[in-house]
C-alpha cells in the first residue's frame, strides 16, 4: 500500500510553497525507502515551481539534492541495507537499455531521464515528487553512497551542483598546470573553483561583480577578473585552456570565447537564453563550445568518493523547511553563499 508522507509543495506557479501530504508508492521488490535528512535547494527548483521553463506539473514537491538513511528495502534489493547513508540526485529512472544508460551516462538517456520531481513516472503512476519531504522511495540502481567523512548537510548539493561541475572538468581532461576560468561564483561556480583547484589547475574566477574577489580567493582561486570592465577581454585574450561557464543570465559568449587559447574549450553548464555565436569566435583558434549536464550514477559516485578523499563539500546555509519561500526570494537576489540546504528534521517535527 502507498503511505502518506509530509512534504512542502507548490500548488500552482503563483502560490508559495506550503505543507502538503503526498502518497509515496509502496516498495516494489527492488525499491529502497529513504528517510530524508537534508535536501539542497537548487535554482532549478525555483524555476520549475514558478513554471518559468514551462511544462510544470502541480502540485509540485521540488528537491533533487537528497541525503538520507535507508530505513527499509524490498525483497530483491542487493545493493543497500537498512542504516546505509545514501544520496539521490537529479534523476530516479531511465530506459536502462540505450547505449548511454548501458555506459552509465543515464542523464543522456535516449528516451529521456525521469527527473526526481516534476517528471512523469515511467510506470504511468503520476508525477515524481522530490526531496522537500520526509521520505522517498527509489529503485536501488538510482541511489549513491555518501562516503564516511563527508558532512551530510554539505554533501547534499554535491548531488547536483557538485556533479554538474565535476563532470565536464573530468571529461575535458583538466590536469595539473592547466589554466581554467570559472564564470560566475554561485552554487555551481564555487564548486567549479574547488574541483578545478583539486585537479591541479591554475584557477581564475570571472565575475561581473568586483565585490566577489575576496570570496573567490578565499575559495582557493588564484586570480579574479571583473568582467564589467570591457578592457579585461582584450587584456586576457588567449589565456585559458578551459572556461567553465556557470552563469544562466544573458551574456556575450563571443567575448569569453576570445579568452581561450588555441584548441581551448568553453563548457556551458548554466542555462542562459540563446546567445548568437559568431563562427569567427571559434575558427580563429580552433576553439570548441560545448555543453554538459550533471553526470550518471557511476560518475556521481566517483565524484562523491573524490570529495571524501580531498575534503571537498559545498558551502551552505542550513534552513528549516518553513523558510523555503524566503530562501527563494534571497536566491533571486544572489543573497546566499552558496547553497541553501533544508534540514528535514524541521518538517518531521
Amino acid at each position: 500500500m502507498s503511505f502518506p508522507t509530509r512534504a512542502y509543495a507548490a500548488q500552482s506557479s503563483t502560490s508559495p510553497l506550503a505543507q502538503w501530504e503526498l502518497d509515496r508508492r509502496a516498495l516494489n521488490a527492488d525499491d529502497v525507502l529513504i528517510d530524508i535528512l537534508f535536501c539542497g535547494v537548487c535554482h532549478s527548483d525555483l524555476h520549475q515551481a514558478r513554471d518559468e521553463w514551462g511544462g510544470s506539473i502541480f502540485p509540485m514537491v521540488p528537491g533533487h539534492e537528497i541525503v538520507g538513511k535507508v530505513i527499509s528495502v524490498g525483497s530483491e534489493v542487493s545493493k543497500w541495507k537498512v542504516g546505509d547513508t545514501v544520496g539521490v540526485g537529479v534523476f530516479v529512472d531511465s530506459c536502462r537499455t540505450c547505449p548511454q544508460c548501458l555506459a552509465g551516462e543515464e542523464q543522456y538517456c535516449d528516451a529521456g531521464m525521469t527527473g526526481t520531481y516534476n517528471s512523469p513516472a515511467r510506470d504511468g503512476s503520476g508525477p515524481t515528487y522530490g526531496g522537500y519531504s520526509t521520505q522517498i522511495v527509489i529503485q536501488q540502481d538510482y541511489i549513491v553512497s555518501i562516503p564516511e567523512g563527508l558532512p551530510l548537510d554539505a554533501a547534499a548539493p554535491l548531488l547536483c551542483a557538485g556533479i554538474t561541475t565535476y563532470s565536464p572538468l573530468r571529461y575535458f581532461g583538466v590536469k595539473p598546470g592547466d589554466s581554467v576560468a570559472v564564470v560566475g561564483l554561485g552554487g555551481l561556480g564555487h564548486m567549479g573553483v574547488k574541483f578545478a583547484k583539486a585537479f591541479g589547475a591554475h584557477v581564475t574566477v570571472l565575475s561581473h561583480s568586483p565585490s566577489k574577489r575576496e570570496a573567490a580567493m578565499a575559495l582557493g582561486a588564484d586570480d579574479f577578473l571583473a568582467t564589467g570592465d570591457e578592457a579585461v577581454f582584450a587584456e586576457n585574450r588567449k589565456k585559458f585552456d578551459l572556461i567553465l561557464d556557470t552563469v544562466s543570465a544573458d551574456h556575450d559568449l563571443n567575448s569569453y570565447l576570445g579568452l581561450l587559447k588555441l584548441n581551448g574549450t568553453m563548457v556551458l553548464v548554466g542555462l542562459p537564453n540563446p546567445s548568437p555565436v559568431s563562427a569567427f569566435s571559434l575558427i580563429g583558434g580552433r576553439r570548441s563550445l560545448a555543453g554538459s549536464m550533471i553526470g550518471g550514477i557511476r560518475e556521481t559516485q566517483e565524484m562523491l568518493n573524490f570529495c571524501a578523499e580531498k575534503g571537498i563539500a559545498s558551502d551552505i546555509e542550513v534552513i528549516s523547511m518553513d523558510y523555503i519561500n524566503t530562501a527563494y526570494e534571497r536566491m533571486l537576489k544572489s543573497d546566499i553563499r552558496y547553497r541553501f540546504v533544508i534540514d528535514l528534521a524541521s518538517l518531521k517535527a
